[in-house]
């Protein structure tokens, strides 16, 4: 298709770009590449339908009690071997402080939900630019864990075979897992590894370390981790090596939206141009010419 001519008032013949041929790159693909700014309603049905379905396929996946306890067994002298066996310790000395305990408990059970939305509603409202990319992050990071629940079922230390873990939450009766007293029957028992409690986490702290600009949040963004990662010990919920597992998936993750946008989900720009900012205004109509 070739350009078009009109004639302007002061006689001269203007070139009229073509449409489709003045905007290259603008396919699907090239668009769903481009960060956009969020829509609310959208991000809110895609959030809970993800989450709803993650619940879904990780109680699905069958309950493997034998092996889920022989792979515990396993991840247990493995630790022993690399003299890192401390869980059952921390375990023990943080139920010895009844409030400590009790407060790891309700820690477990909610910050993980709590601050993990907390974050992508701050990156909604603060960086809508990076939004899309790091949400990616978390949900390429959430599906490939999928895939390690499936494939390696693995008990937590409470529920080991003549283990000395204390459960927290039976012992103190408090809700404080959903894999425990009457909830237990709603949540895979058997899907510790790669915890995503770890997972969630850093990629909650790094994201606030990363974006936010006073010092302080910084630092909490960094601690938050730290202490995400003591929690689940001490509950006796994970082993050190199902944080490990929660990082790799975390890398896999960024790997993914690296690879899709083509830089770090971090390093995009802040904000994107609102829709209809990017549409050139239509220019006014040429008188036409009048002669023959």
């Amino acid at each position: 298709m070739g350009d078009t001519t009109v004639t302007t008032l002061d006689g001269r013949k203007a070139a009229v770009p073509d449409p489709v041929a003045a905007d290259p790159g603008r396919g699907l693909l090239p668009r769903l590449r481009t960060p956009r700014r969020p829509r609310f309603w959208f991000e809110f049905l895609l959030i809970a339908v993800s989450y709803w379905t993650y619940s879904l396929v990780r109680n699905a996946v069958p309950e493997q009690k034998a092996e889920a306890l022989r792979n515990a067994d396993w991840i247990w002298r493995a630790e022993h071997a690399l003299g890192i066996a401390v869980e059952e310790s921390v375990n023990h000395a943080a139920d010895s402080v009844t409030w400590l305990i009790i407060g790891m408990n309700y820690y477990y059970a909610t910050l993980h939900f709590v601050v993990t939305l907390g974050v992508l509603v701050w990156l909604y409202r603060r960086h809508p630019g990076r939004y899309a990319a790091t949400r990616l992050v978390l949900f390429a990071t959430t599906a490939v864990a999928l895939v390690g629940y499936y494939l390696y079922p693995l008990a937590p230390p409470r529920l080991m075979n003549g283990g000395a873990f204390i459960d927290t939450v039976m012992v103190h009766q408090t809700w404080g897992s959903m894999a425990s007293g009457d909830l237990k029957h709603m949540s895979n028992q058997y899907a510790a590894m790669p915890s995503m409690h770890i997972g969630w986490s850093v990629w909650c702290g790094l994201t606030i370390f990363a974006l936010a600009t006073v010092p302080w949040v910084r630092v909490l963004g960094l601690l938050y981790p730290a202490l995400t990662l003591v929690v689940i010990v001490a509950t006796a919920n994970h082993f050190w090596l199902d944080a490990v597992g929660g990082m790799l998936c975390l890398a896999f993750g960024f790997a993914v939206a690296g690879v899709w946008y083509g830089r770090h989900p971090y390093a995009l720009p802040r904000d994107t141009p609102r829709r209809d900012a990017g549409t050139p205004r239509r220019p006014r109509e040429p008188v036409a010419s009048t002669k023959a």
